[in-house]
């Protein structure tokens, strides 16, 4: 019987709730890799993150800074966990985090000999809400018309590019359907306080949700891509429950998507297929969605082929995957001491 490598991966997104970070499903991908034996560290934000106290998937926990503390506050906590942990590769699963991640990939790399696979500064940008038309243009694929909006002044002015009804995006999270210039403004509101300038406002485009996870290797070829369409999905927007898709025109989509950026990494595309059967890109969250365990059960193992390219290992394309499965999510209640709470609160380590 062949020994696992043993490595050691940090994990993000710990944060299972109802509108779950990717952390848990990365996790459990990792966790049944076929090639090594990982102990997994999470990373948290909140002493409520449920992961932390998953004890069967995550080894050891500890607090880092919120993103807003910056690139110098995340570095001098990682000097210190990886001082304790060794940590190998580190998987970070929320866009708000990964500016930081991204400026500090080189020098966690050079300082510490910790490795990412994370997409170029020039990618997330170029993929961001807020220039995802013009990324449409560039690389061949549809994408509604969409564009910034900064203040509540401009939304009488609209009307002269959009017709209702239109989709409200916050800047990383969140998105609704306004019929009404009051209700643009009560999205608008809604999703400064909370994620803060600016707000997109998207041409609502009517068809059914489909969804791909891929990852990509940074020079044009994606490693694997597995569509979904979701089957039930929450006040939130999220999907409780999902299938794969026989759907080529998809996956060649998101192929020809990671072949024009040369996508680095894990990446989610969200389109809507339209009853005249085109499909419209609305979003590319430039990390795994938190349904990316579909993907593992699909026979692609998305995490695991990150860690490889992260390593430096060579990694070819997965050939194809499982059509007709799908996932249901569920939640249940983890009944805790009150001392775990207290000593990931207090310490910062759990």
């Amino acid at each position: 019987m062949e020994t696992k490598t043993k490595l050691v991966v940090a994990v993000s997104g710990l944060n299972n709730i109802d509108s779950p970070g990717p952390g848990i499903p990365v996790i459990r991908a990792l966790k049944e890799s076929t090639e090594f034996d990982i102990r997994i560290i999470g990373l948290s934000y909140e002493a409520l993150e449920p992961g932390l106290y998953m004890h069967d998937l995550v080894d050891k926990s500890y607090q880092v800074p919120f993103p807003s503390a910056g690139t110098e506050a995340l570095m001098e906590r990682l000097s210190y966990i990886h001082q304790v942990e060794n940590i190998q590769v580190i998987i970070p699963n929320f866009d708000a985090e990964l500016g930081n991640f991204m400026n500090l990939e080189t020098r966690i790399l050079n300082e510490m000999g910790i490795r990412m696979f994370l997409p170029t500064q020039e990618q997330f940008d170029e993929r961001h809400k807020a220039n995802l038309f013009e990324f449409g243009k560039k690389h061949g694929v549809k994408v509604p018309f969409s564009k910034m909006m900064f203040n509540t002044s401009e939304i009488p002015s609209l009307q002269n590019e959009f017709s209702y009804p239109m989709v409200v995006k916050g800047r990383f999270y969140e998105a609704y359907i306004a019929y009404n210039p009051e209700q643009v403004a009560s999205y608008f509101n809604k999703l400064v306080a909370k994620w803060g300038l600016p707000i997109i406002i998207q041409e609502y485009v009517f068809g059914s949700e489909v969804n791909v996870t891929a990852i990509g290797d940074g020079n044009g070829t994606a490693i694997g891509a597995v569509p979904m369409r979701k089957l039930f999905i929450t006040d939130k927007g999220k999907a409780w429950a999902g299938i794969s898709l026989d759907d080529e025109e998809l996956v060649e989509i998101a192929n020809k998507v990671i072949a024009s950026s040369k996508w680095r990494g894990g990446m989610e595309l969200e389109f809507i297929k339209t009853s005249e059967n085109e499909y419209y890109l609305l979003e590319i969250n430039p990390r795994f969605p938190a349904w990316v365990y579909l993907a593992k059960g699909c026979g692609q193992n998305h995490p695991e082929a990150l860690v490889k390219m992260a390593l430096g290992m060579e990694v070819q394309p997965f050939p194809s995957y499982e059509i007709g499965k799908m996932f249901v999510r569920y939640s249940y209640d983890m009944v805790i001491d009150l001392k775990e709470f207290e000593q990931i609160s207090t310490l910062g380590e759990l």
